[in-house]
């Protein structure tokens, strides 16, 4: 199975008789998964069914889920408010000797808010099942779009991080080779550093040399960043080729790679080297960065 990514589009359209709609489907990165949902009044109901369909298909990502929903306006009954239009014409009767007005039409009567009032269909509980089970079906083919966005996303975002971590084993490689790791250049860098301890003074205890010696040679030593950088290359490699919702492992993973840039570059002995781990960090910014968008 493949890394999935987090981002992701989906849009479905159906129609059961008189009814229309279309669903949209969208998601980012996000810490879990949260689902936000947008239903036409009247469908409110359907939101748990919803969250249910998302949580079997998604692990992770900021989800917005909305659907639009048209109704056949044929099917629609216009009804005349009676009292209300009686009432309208017993008025215009009472004033019609008080006020300078033509009589009032049928058209304007018919105009006034309230006198007709549009009636939507009722709907049979087996309409409103059948309903419900085509918008059901109808998501779960968004859901299926949207696992497969989210898929081809994975896979771009899955051959950058190879590349990124190949990188960092170059980098790593590169560092482990340096001329300044040497014994040669280290003992050169010892005598540099004890003829300056000695400048200036007659005399310098041999456990004073002897310490400062140490200490210079253990700063030297990158041996161990080296060892990790490899071992956290194999396990980056290891979590891209086995798949599946490993964006945190990964996030964990990239934190781990910059502990040991940072060590590198506080230990180098050499400018070769500190550009060397410095590129890193660089490259390891640009890992942490894809794999937000990792599920």
């Amino acid at each position: 199975m493949a890394l999935n990514s987090m981002t992701g589009f989906s849009r479905a359209d159906g129609t059961l008789g008189s009814v229309s709609w279309h669903w949209e489907l969208k998601s980012v990165n996000g810490r879990g998964l949260d689902v936000r949902c947008r239903l036409p009044q009247g469908l409110e109901a359907l939101e748990q069914q919803v969250r249910a369909e998302v949580s079997a298909k998604l692990t992770r990502g900021n989800c917005q889920i909305s659907l639009t929903l048209v109704r056949d306006q044929d099917r629609r009954a216009i009804k005349i408010n009676e009292d209300v239009l009686e009432a309208l014409v017993a008025a215009a009767n009472r004033l019609q000797g008080r006020v300078e007005a033509a009589p009032p039409t049928l058209d304007g009567l018919l105009a006034i808010k309230g006198v007709v009032e549009v009636a939507e269909p009722e709907e049979t509980e087996a309409e409103r099942d059948a309903l419900n089970g085509a918008l059901l079906d109808s998501l779960k083919g968004a859901l299926d779009d949207l696992a497969l966005a989210r898929a081809d996303e994975g896979a771009k975002l899955e051959d950058l991080l190879a590349g990124q971590v190949t990188q960092i084993e170059d980098l790593a490689a590169e560092a482990r080779r340096s001329p300044a790791r040497t014994p040669e250049a280290i003992k050169q860098r010892l005598e540099d550093q004890v003829a300056r301890l000695l400048d200036g003074s007659a005399t310098l205890e041999a456990d004073r040399l002897h310490q400062e010696a140490v200490l210079l040679s253990a700063k030297a030593d990158i041996q161990e960043e080296l060892d990790r950088l490899d071992a956290h290359v194999a396990a980056a490699r290891d979590l891209l080729a086995g798949g599946g919702p490993h964006g945190r492992k990964l996030d964990f993973l990239t934190q781990e790679f910059n502990r040991e840039a940072n060590t590198l570059c506080s230990k180098a002995n050499d400018t070769s080297v500190t550009s060397l781990g410095l590129e890193m960090k660089a490259v390891i910014d640009q890992m942490k960065e894809q794999v937000q968008n990792i599920e």
